[in-house]
């Protein structure tokens, strides 16, 4: 009976193996047909060749390094203030982080222009000059949206590392050696984080780096509307792309692996003590 269980079981995850990889394997193939009846990287070259490709991917690399920091500076504390001093509103809280998966990116961005298309204004005084205006202001507009974006899965990294550590502990003993609340997060709650940190914010740079509506929305040289630019006249050098995307995808996986791996049970040692 046992042994029927295990074929049935290898059985499907070879099912899931194949379907996973045979359009990886088709997309690939076609990516080198570039030139007729030869194999070749040409289309990698084209997509290297391009500058918008290193434009966009370079800018899109700079929001994800924004949207990763500033979701940290809003997340780390959010969930460790909840662990520690409110747990009982742990579910409303993940009710929230929640929304983004309810709420349309298209509606976000809407939501976003409609709101800051002008200036913030108490009568005569303008605080605010209308974020769509200057190019600074829109690119923060885009990492705001990000941070939303992204919210569900940083917050509950975050939230997972928390769990696996004694947080009530590790602060009482950090207080009762004078540590302040910046002191306590920046060198006991954060050290203890990494791996869960990491996990975040490599899911972050995943999200911001193929996402397709804000950018676009908002007129921004981002990387996934140069992809859907790029799909809408070329046949070849998107399925380079999807290669590549995917490639870079599943290096941030490995170093999530590893760093998970080689940290493996810290938190509750630390927690422990």
């Amino acid at each position: 009976m046992k042994k029927r269980a295990s074929l049935w079981g290898w059985f499907w995850v070879l099912l899931g193996v194949v379907y996973f990889l045979v359009p990886l394997v088709g997309t690939f193939t076609f990516s080198l047909e570039m030139k007729r009846d030869v194999l070749s990287f040409a289309s990698y070259q084209a997509v290297f060749a391009d500058p918008d490709f290193a434009r966009t991917f370079l800018f899109s690399n700079q929001m994800a390094l924004l949207t990763i920091i500033g979701s940290l500076a809003l997340f780390v504390p959010t969930a460790y203030w909840v662990h520690l001093k409110v747990p009982h509103l742990r579910p409303v809280v993940e009710f929230i982080t929640l929304m983004p998966f309810v709420i349309p990116a298209i509606v976000l961005v809407f939501g976003m222009i409609k709101l800051y298309k002008n200036p913030v204004t108490i009568g005569s005084l303008t605080l605010i000059q209308a974020p769509t205006n200057s190019v600074l202001g829109t690119n923060m507009l885009l990492v705001a949206g990000y941070i939303v974006l992204a919210m569900p899965y940083m917050y509950r990294a975050v939230d997972t590392g928390l769990r696996a550590m004694d947080v009530r502990s590790l602060t009482e003993a950090a207080q009762s050696l004078g540590a302040n609340w910046f002191t306590i997060i920046v060198r006991v709650i954060l050290p203890n984080l990494r791996a869960a940190l990491l996990s975040g914010a490599l899911l972050t740079f995943a999200i911001v780096v193929g996402e397709l509506t804000l950018a676009n929305f908002l007129d921004r040289p981002a990387f996934g509307p140069y992809l859907w630019l790029l799909g809408q006249h070329r046949a070849y050098e998107p399925a380079a792309l999807s290669i590549i995307s995917f490639s870079l995808t599943w290096a941030a996986m490995g170093m999530i692996f590893l760093v998970s791996r080689g940290r493996g049970g810290q938190g509750q040692v630390a927690g422990a003590h």
